[in-house]
């Protein structure tokens, strides 16, 4: 039997290595291709290790001010995603734990905006900030951008509230908390994980999204970081060392938040909190 058990455990083990090593292939090979030279990225034979460093792509971003965008980027997405979040919690409480006349619509209806095609939004949306003022800067992104998050939020919290037992608020409504401070104290706390997980996912939709942002941006200094990603292809012409070099950079601020935020992200919080 220990045999067993000790044959199961290296077998779940390799199977483990195996996955990990093709999860992380891209992201290697994104790193070596940054370091690597135009000539030799396009060599018939591929090198698994550039054969000269050269940071000459890295330079090629810095010169084009692909900084700029990752911080326009930054701002944008943090700003929609805790504006989402705070809408998104309350909205979601209502519909989860009150009960009035069509919540179940309301619910349906949120899923149905989400599910939109943005490709049928985006001329509408394009009108609505030029009439505002607010085209080509990323004010107008911040307008659009909760178009996406509000809805995908919602739907996210709603399922998580409802795992949250109602004898628990019972209980503090019993010790003489209003609804307010018991949402604010009671759920809340408990709901730490989903919030965390759900902004996160805001965020990175945020950080991804092109099509809105190509629309409504064309003004160098407001180019979020997809769009200075795009402006790395010119024609048939692929940057691939800038590229890359943009993506590994693209990918860090999404890699920490999910590091320092993995720890918020653990169901059964609520395991044993009613007696």
């Amino acid at each position: 039997m220990e045999n067993k058990s000790i044959n199961r455990q290296i077998l779940v083990y390799v199977t483990l290595a195996v996955m990990l090593l093709f999860a992380l292939f891209p992201l290697y090979w994104m790193v070596n291709t940054s370091f690597k030279s135009q000539s030799e990225i396009y060599n018939l034979t591929p090198n698994f290790w550039p054969k000269g460093f050269t940071w000459a792509g890295y330079e090629k971003l810095f010169e084009k001010g692909f900084l700029g965008n990752v911080r326009n980027s930054l701002i944008v997405s943090l700003i929609v995603s805790l504006f989402s979040i705070a809408v998104s919690m309350l909205a979601a409480y209502a519909l989860s734990k009150l009960k009035f006349r069509g919540r179940k619509l309301i619910s349906r209806g949120i899923l149905y905006a989400y599910l939109m095609p943005r490709s049928v939004l985006f001329i509408p949306l394009y009108m609505l900030v030029s009439s505002i003022g607010i085209s080509n800067s990323i004010w107008g992104l911040m307008l659009i951008y909760p178009t996406i998050t509000i809805p995908y939020a919602t739907w996210m919290l709603i399922s998580y509230f409802k795992t949250i037992p109602d004898e628990i608020e019972e209980a503090a409504m019993i010790d003489g908390c209003s609804r307010v401070r018991t949402l604010s104290s009671i759920i809340l706390p408990l709901a730490a994980p989903g919030l965390a997980a759900t902004f996160i996912f805001a965020f990175t939709l945020c950080w991804s999204e092109y099509l809105y942002a190509l629309v409504v941006i064309t003004k160098s200094t407001d180019k979020t970081i997809t769009l200075g990603l795009a402006d790395m292809i010119v024609g048939d012409v692929f940057a691939w060392g800038p590229l890359m070099g943009g993506s590994i950079i693209a990918s860090i601020p999404v890699i920490i938040m999910y590091l320092f935020t993995s720890k918020y992200m653990v169901s059964g919080m609520t395991v044993g909190g009613v007696k």
